[in-house]
């Protein structure tokens, strides 16, 4: 466990859409080791319940819809940043995985900026895992080869503007990445758009690619990737590689 000397260590983890048997190896582990668990809204009630059994200390800091997130936001980096300063492990603990729809971004920019150890544990996120429990595929070979992922929280001329302006992630286009590129810029995307490639990603090979539209296939080339990718397209790449700058990357 933490101790009271020196900084402890914050770790952002995805509880996954509910189910605690979708709960991670890694995310139990890591909630085994916490001195102090601060939970979001939408963490199960089972996943609370299977907390409070293994006796851990829980804080909720969730945000009721009457309240200001930026608010809220401001007192969960507060006590991040306190309870790491004495030394405990902090698990903060986030429904799905913590980098899609929520301030996971904004607390591990937060964390950086305060100079505090943490780690992004992925969670199933709802997108896929709420679906595929419901039995309903998302793609298919022949009916649906792309899958655009919104929040209902803005309009849908926001999210026409997704190939121009949003994130786009690009699953077995490694061998495609020069025509994908030039057709990203014909249709309006920034030649300067930065890129990010992962090869092998959550395996110890795992190795990240940066670069922009311009620029990617000639850098993707050079790298000489062969295992499988996972492209991401756009301005948050920038966001990624400032808070991967933490471990010397």
């Amino acid at each position: 466990m933490g101790g009271s000397c020196g900084k402890g260590v914050v770790y952002l983890v995805g509880a996954g859409p509910g189910d605690p048997e979708l709960l991670t190896l890694k995310a139990l582990k890591i909630i085994e080791k916490a001195d102090i668990i601060l939970y979001d809204k939408l963490v199960g009630d089972k996943i609370i319940e299977f907390l409070r059994n293994k006796g851990k200390r829980i804080v909720y800091v969730g945000k009721n819809s009457s309240e200001s997130g930026g608010k809220k936001q401001v007192e969960i980096n507060r006590l991040m940043k306190d309870y790491a300063l004495k030394g405990m492990r902090v698990v903060r603990l986030k429904g799905g995985d913590p980098f899609v729809f929520g301030r996971g971004s904004i607390e591990a920019k937060f964390l950086k900026e305060e100079g505090i150890e943490f780690e992004v544990i992925p969670g199933v996120s709802s997108i896929i895992g709420v679906p595929t429990n419901a039995g309903i595929p998302l793609t298919h070979p022949d009916l649906s080869s792309a899958l655009l992922v919104v929040t209902g929280r803005e309009g849908v001329k926001r999210w026409s503007k997704t190939l121009v302006e949003g994130t786009l992630v690009i699953l077995m286009g490694r061998d495609r990445i020069k025509e994908l590129s030039s057709e990203l810029m014909k249709y309006g995307r920034d030649p300067e758009t930065p890129v990010a490639i992962v090869e092998n990603g959550t395996l110890e090979s795992e190795r990240t690619i940066f670069g922009k539209l311009s620029n990617i296939a000639e850098i993707l080339k050079e790298s000489d990737v062969k295992g499988p990718t996972v492209i991401i397209v756009g301005d948050i790449v920038n966001l990624g590689k400032e808070l991967r700058d933490r471990e010397g990357d």
